[in-house]
């Protein structure tokens, strides 16, 4: 067997869930034995393991102009609606690079922004290697939206948008279709699903259905995102030992669809009116970025954090928690979920996306009828009278030590990129 060099591409380094997503990954190849390196399109942070194809003044001004105009030239042709849609106008060259030239096997991740157009992945099949492409969200089989909700449109050749302010059968989406058909049948590429519903979604769509497909969960670091005690991390956040904590990443405004916010509040002011469930025992943290201007009433008392810029200081947050509640309405594989359950903290989730893949209902945690908060307050309450709560945390750590810890997500990646290498012409 020879000694891989994998070189994985993504637009930011951490910035976002595919970000975080793919450096885990890297990390557990190395981990590994095999030599991974990340690439970036932009690079805000200082990692030294993440090398960047905007080096120097000119090419970070060039990049950042892609960036900005990708983003606001969708604004532009898009409805007042927050649904991601990307218009993949813009783009750069990287198959020259020394890197990509050197690897044995190149793997996409998210390449949108400015990054990846779809003449420039097409540009990456005179390589001549074995490329993978793990899809983050449904952007690379879809006209232009990265999030679908019930849209069914991908299954045909796109158009009619409903994101679209101007929306025809031969609008914007119809035409950046074809402009992925083109390039797909100019290049060769593997998929990876990161959760059986992202690979049934890729079968039922016209751009990619017959493309072959290998379903491989995202990893998180499971020596950071570890148990803590319960009581001792409740004191890390000032709150008593014996409250029930509830906990929720990210706070936008109640009008953000994509993140079901609305449906948190109403199952949160649900459980507040059941008499079997104490108003004053249960405490709301919540951590990430909130909408100071449209900012929910909660019923329970609750404490901002902010956003969390130190993994094992988060991995105490959600020890402290009792449970993990995210309302999302369409979701992959979300990283919130995984870190949550590796620090053995039970999560209430909708049964939507990849979330079923990760959480088992009445095991370790709740799966929630879509779009039903008064069912999301029933998986509150069943964790907060359970019995045994200390079990459906064991299950809760024990799942993610099963099925996605690093050096089992890595091996599954690296029989993957031999059986690719072997499939190559002699």
């Amino acid at each position: 067997m020879i000694d891989l060099k994998v070189v994985h591409l993504n637009t930011y380094d951490g910035n976002g869930g595919a970000g975080r997503a793919c450096l885990r990954l890297s990390n557990a190849l190395n981990a590994n034995g095999i030599s991974s390196k990340v690439m970036v399109y932009y690079k805000f942070g200082q990692n030294p393991a993440i090398d960047t194809f905007s080096k120097g003044i000119l090419a970070k001004l060039h990049a950042v102009f892609n960036i900005m105009a990708e983003r606001y030239l969708a604004k532009l042709l898009t409805k007042a609606v927050k649904t991601p849609f990307s218009l993949q106008w813009f783009g750069k060259s990287i198959k020259n690079h020394p890197d990509l030239k050197d690897a044995d096997i190149i793997h996409l991740h998210w390449v949108n922004h400015g990054f990846l157009s779809p003449k420039m992945l097409a540009e990456l099949d005179e390589l001549e290697k074995p490329i993978v492409w793990t899809f983050h969200d449904s952007n690379a089989f879809t006209g232009g939206c990265h999030v679908r909700y019930s849209c069914e449109h991908f299954h045909r050749q796109c158009g009619n948008c409903p994101i679209l302010s101007l929306s025809g059968p031969k609008d914007i989406s119809h035409k950046t279709w074809l402009r992925k058909q083109k390039a797909y049948s100019e290049l060769n590429f593997h998929v990876v699903a990161p959760s059986h519903w992202m690979a049934n979604s890729v079968k039922q769509s016209s751009l990619l259905g017959l493309r072959p497909t290998s379903v491989i969960p995202n990893t998180v670091e499971t020596d950071i995102f570890k148990p803590y005690v319960k009581a001792e991390a409740k004191k890390v956040l000032k709150i008593k030992p014996d409250q029930f904590v509830i906990m929720s990443g990210f706070m936008p405004s109640k009008n953000d669809k994509h993140k079901g916010t609305q449906y948190l509040l109403d199952a949160l002011n649900e459980l507040a009116a059941r008499p079997e469930v104490p108003k004053e025992k249960i405490e709301l943290v919540i951590f990430g970025n909130k909408d100071e201007k449209n900012l929910p009433e909660f019923p329970f008392k609750t404490t901002f954090l902010g956003t969390i810029s130190k993994d094992d200081h988060l991995a105490k947050c959600y020890s402290a928690a009792d449970a993990f509640i995210t309302p999302s309405l369409e979701d992959n594989l979300p990283n919130t979920v995984m870190e949550s359950l590796a620090c053995a903290t039970p999560v209430i989730a909708f049964k939507t996306g990849g979330i079923p893949d990760m959480v088992k209902h009445l095991q370790n945690g709740y799966l929630a009828d879509y779009q039903s908060a008064s069912d999301l307050a029933d998986g509150i309450e069943w964790l907060f009278l359970h019995e045994q709560p200390a079990e459906v945390q064991k299950e809760a750590r024990r799942s993610i030590l099963t099925h996605f810890a690093p050096a089992v997500i890595a091996g599954q990646h690296e029989e993957l990129y031999y059986k690719l290498i072997s499939a190559l012409p002699q």
